[in-house]
């Protein structure tokens, strides 16, 4: 028996299925069954309860697999400590990040990161779908919003302005909006999360709160679509600063309505738990904090962002 194949036992035992623990080991089938049939001749027992259309654990299994996990754990953290202690950065990161920031800032950020640290290596999970730590086999994720679940662990990176923005082509064609009341006159670009559909924006400065509702024929669960569409001048759209930062610095999106403020998002690094935060994962947290504060900083010193926008 080797330590790789409690690995498999465990991700057997997660997802209940080999051939699902197999995909995502990236292994073959009849490889992740060996394991786990050499960890079961290792014990003298059973770890799972085999039918014709599940596989369950067995009363060894319920007792052994969460020890397994603590052991592996322990090694883990003992490995780190050494490597923390060598100044050593290496090691696989499993990171999720949404579709828009990922493309245009995080994974051209994490590219830089690997040049600088040749011994890690990156497995990038680029959606806007809700992550699930444990399918998806995820160390990190790069979100908007804090954690949705007590049990996991976040480390807030900055706050981010949100901005509502329209190309020179859009507002070429079109009267530039100076009130909320004025947008209904406006093409909204919509962005859609799992069933919620954003299609009312709320704005708000010193007089009270103003709830839109333009009229849209374009709406994707896909930020990055909603951002092209902007860019191609199809309509008016609430997106995130950082989103949308090279946009504007660009002038390929110019901002509208400076003169209101739009709820302001913020950016979170979010673990599975503590004993997944090691010396690499510190220093991409590090990375982001500072990127992100000189991108915003930016913003602001062209005036594209208000300056309490970092305040």
């Amino acid at each position: 028996m080797q330590i790789q194949d409690l690995e498999v036992v465990i991700k057997v035992a997660e997802l209940g299925s080999i051939t699902a623990a197999a995909k995502q080991l990236d292994m073959q089938t009849a490889t992740a069954s060996a394991a786990v049939k050499r960890v079961e001749a290792y014990i003298g027992a059973e770890l799972f309860i085999r039918t014709t259309r599940q596989l369950r654990l067995s009363n060894v299994g319920e007792r052994y697999i969460p020890q397994c996990q603590q052991a592996l754990m322990g090694l883990d953290l003992a490995k780190q400590a050494v490597h923390q202690e060598q100044g050593i950065i290496s090691g696989e990161v499993r990171v999720a990040v949404s579709s828009d920031l990922g493309r245009n800032l995080v994974i051209p950020w994490i590219d830089d990161f690997l040049e600088a640290h040749p011994r890690v290596s990156v497995r990038a999970h680029l959606s806007d779908s809700n992550i699930d730590f444990y399918r998806d086999a995820l160390d990190i994720a790069v979100r908007y919003g804090a954690p949705p679940d007590s049990s996991l662990y976040g480390f807030k990176i900055c706050d981010v302005p949100r901005v509502l923005c329209a190309s020179p082509e859009y507002l070429r064609r079109h009267v530039e909006p100076q009130t909320p009341s004025e947008l209904k006159h406006h093409n909204g670009l919509f962005y859609q999360l799992q069933n919620i559909l954003n299609d009312t924006w709320q704005f708000y400065d010193e007089q009270g709160v103003y709830k839109v509702k333009p009229n849209s024929n374009r709406s994707a669960n896909d930020g990055e679509l909603v951002r092209r569409w902007c860019v191609a001048g199809k309509g008016i759209a609430v997106k995130s600063s950082l989103d949308i930062a090279d946009d504007l610095l660009t002038g390929k999106l110019i901002p509208v309505m400076q003169n209101y403020q739009v709820t302001m998002g913020e950016l979170w690094l979010i673990y599975p738990s503590r004993q997944t935060i090691t010396p690499t994962i510190r220093l991409l947290r590090d990375m982001f904090r500072e990127r992100t504060h000189a991108l915003l900083s930016a913003l602001i010193e062209r005036e594209l962002l208000s300056k309490e926008a970092l305040s």
